[in-house]
């Protein structure tokens, strides 16, 4: 016993033995863990970025039905259609019978009021719906314009409206028309209070021309239609000179942006003008030395 090594017991070599491939077992147990860690949060990250893929597919998708949603054949376009087809149909209704018998002129005025009526409603459901086409933005207008001037033009043929008023009307309704085009490069004349009031005292006071009146509403409707006939004027001033506002506002940017535009050109030309004459002046002294040398 004395002078040798005392022999390990059989149970201490045993767990000495089981304590590596413990170690071992538990490493690759935890590499293990972690690779299948790994997997599933890559797994997990590339369906998280696939789910958001396509929720935006999906939603460009419903904003292109939505867009496309805007076609010819909308309600706010069929009514305005419709406010066309009244034109030649209230016409008809205003002179039949020589343009005098009351039945005709309230079967008229019914067909006038429908399109006045539509009028309210067309715009609004485009602009709130988003139903606002090409079709809309030039009919809407003609079809205003339209039915309003054979109102006119018809009353004023029958005798019962001044042609004077006709004519100062419908010279302010084609007036700012025109130069809403003149000046739509520069912007565009929003509608103002009193360009929606003139539109209704003018609906107002045309519908009581239509109808067959006498006594007291015969010169309540001559009150209406001069009320009408100055709003017509100064909005249609105000309309104007808005227009001058904008043109000129419009001229003076785009001059300004030219200005802008060209001296920023003059200071690259001379910034490259200035580099050419130094790398030119650098070539010089540098053909100096080398002969000096």
């Amino acid at each position: 016993m004395s002078g040798g090594a005392e022999p390990t017991p059989p149970r201490l070599r045993a767990a000495a033995a089981a304590q590596p491939a413990a170690a071992g077992a538990g490493g690759g147990s935890g590499r293990s863990g972690a690779s299948t860690g790994a997997r599933i949060a890559g797994g997990s990250v590339g369906g998280a970025a696939g789910a958001t893929v396509a929720d935006g597919a999906g939603r460009t998708g419903a904003a292109r039905r939505t867009a496309g949603q805007a076609g010819l054949w909308n309600v706010a376009n069929l009514l305005t259609m419709s406010r066309l087809v009244l034109v030649p149909g209230f016409v008809l209704l205003l002179v039949h019978d020589d343009g005098h018998d009351p039945a005709w002129r309230s079967f008229a005025w019914a067909a006038f009021a429908i399109a006045m009526i539509t009028d309210l409603f067309d715009g609004e459901l485009a602009r709130r719906y988003g139903l606002v086409t090409d079709f809309g933005k030039i009919a809407d207008p003609i079809a205003d314009k339209a039915i309003m001037g054979a109102a006119l033009v018809g009353l004023s043929a029958l005798g019962d409206l001044p042609w004077w008023v006709t004519g100062v009307i419908l010279f302010r309704e084609l007036g700012i028309t025109l130069m809403r085009f003149w000046v739509i490069r520069h912007g565009v004349i929003p509608a103002s209070r009193g360009g929606k009031l003139k539109t209704l005292t003018q609906g107002v006071a045309v519908g009581m021309y239509v109808l067959v009146l006498t006594g007291p509403l015969a010169s309540i409707r001559a009150w209406i239609m001069a009320v009408a006939v100055v709003l017509t004027v100064a909005t249609g001033a105000d309309y104007v000179r808005q227009a001058v506002v904008l043109r000129r506002a419009g001229l003076a940017a785009r001059a300004k942006a030219q200005g802008s535009a060209g001296g920023s050109a003059g200071g690259s030309a001379e910034g490259s003008a200035e580099a050419a004459a130094d790398g030119a002046a650098e070539s010089g002294a540098e053909r100096e030395r080398r002969q000096g040398v």
